[in-house]
């Protein structure tokens, strides 16, 4: 089962129709997020990190896929991944259970995805 690819494309073009209904709030949104992750005190991997362990906290499959493609992209290794899913599951008890191995899926989904891209392998692009 597909907890990443298959999440962003279900979502995709509703998410496209909501954006042209309310393009205010999507730039709102967009602008806010950049900032969230701008260079500072923390690097962009750490904030992913953050990002995914919020993610499965608040059960988002949607943030759950964009946040461990995000974690993929940034160059989180499987272990520091599954570590922030420990701290989560700590703080959320069952939910995390059930949430933290769909976030570890969508994670190693990514991760896979990249791994040719990261080889120097031109065709591992697929993923951006």
């Amino acid at each position: 089962m597909s907890y990443g690819h298959a999440v962003q494309e279900e979502l995709r073009e509703p998410s496209r129709a909501l954006r042209r209904a309310i393009p205010e709030v999507y730039d709102g949104y967009r602008r806010m997020h950049a900032a969230a992750y701008a260079p500072g005190a923390l690097d962009e991997k750490t904030k992913e990190l953050i990002a995914l362990a919020i993610a499965v906290s608040k059960e988002c499959d949607g943030c759950i896929a964009s946040h461990a493609r995000g974690a993929a992209r940034t160059g989180a290794t499987p272990e520091e991944v599954a570590e922030a899913l420990g701290v989560t599951i700590a703080m959320t008890g069952g939910p995390g259970t059930v949430y933290g191995p769909r976030a570890f899926a969508a994670y190693r989904e990514f991760a896979e995805a990249a791994a040719p891209a990261q080889d120097g392998d031109p065709h591992g692009s697929a993923v951006s």
